[in-house]
């Protein structure tokens, strides 16, 4: 399995934009679905979004439908999570994990370190 290393999280007041970024070592990356999570301080870890092996069926939670768009790039091993319109609610450590192929929401895999978002009014 790859090894995955979150990072692009930040301090942004509300109503701004981060992009979220998922670099994967090895040579599997392309084989897996992957997706997003965040865990909110006192709050269970939550699926976000996530995406297939070739980037063409994407799945999000409602709270982020129509403003968090994720992406891949195959050829660089790494993922990503574009964060627009972002609200107090965002706030919260975001991880990158691969997604069991039976359910686009369910993660499998070790967790990383994560990247803090915060978002400020």
């Amino acid at each position: 399995q790859a090894q995955l290393v979150e990072s692009g999280g930040g301090l942004v007041q509300a109503g701004g934009s981060l992009r979220l970024s998922c670099a994967a070592s090895g040579r599997t990356f392309s084989g897996f679905n992957m997706g997003w999570f965040r865990q909110a301080p006192g709050k269970e870890r939550e699926f976000v979004a996530s995406i297939n092996q070739i980037g063409s069926v994407r799945k999000y939670a409602d709270s982020v439908k129509g403003r968090f768009t994720i992406s891949r790039d195959n050829a660089r091993n790494t993922m990503y999570l574009q964060m627009n319109s972002l609200k107090r609610e965002d706030t919260a450590l975001y991880y990158c994990n691969t997604i069991r192929a039976s359910d686009l929401r369910s993660p499998f895999g070790s967790w990383g370190q994560g990247t803090q978002v915060t978002v400020s009014s």
